[in-house]
């Protein structure tokens, strides 16, 4: 059974930063591609970026340029680097992974974790 368990969210202020951790409990290189996911309050879950098999990145234009997706292989954990965090950022932030080759731009729905919450404060 493949378990992700994300973890580092939390309340800061609007400039601020946080670093998610998705661990995984599986060697992460059996997945083409891993990506995280938000939902901010009453919205629907969106992609906000993915890390694919070979090292490639993609983000969201949103998030350009402040958030950045890592992984370590030997830890079977995925990262997600956020600076510069907006209110807007506000949302439950999921992790997920797919066996299947991606584009990079989703979807990546095989498996997800539980979700952890980050709140951005203006």
């Amino acid at each position: 059974q493949v378990r992700l368990v994300e973890s580092g969210g939390g309340l800061v202020q609007a400039g601020g930063s946080l670093r998610l951790t998705c661990t995984v409990s599986r060697n992460i290189l059996m997945f083409a591609s891993m990506g995280w996911y938000r939902q901010a309050p009453g919205k629907s879950r969106e992609f906000v970026g993915s890390i694919l098999s070979g090292g490639r990145t993609n983000v969201v234009d949103s998030v350009k340029g402040r958030f950045t997706i890592s992984r370590d292989n030997a830890k079977n954990t995925m990262y997600l680097q956020m600076d510069r965090l907006k209110p807007e950022d506000t949302a439950v932030y999921y992790c997920s992974a797919d066996m299947s080759t991606s584009t990079g731009w989703g979807p990546i729905d095989d498996y997800w974790g539980q979700g952890t919450q980050v709140t951005v404060s203006f």
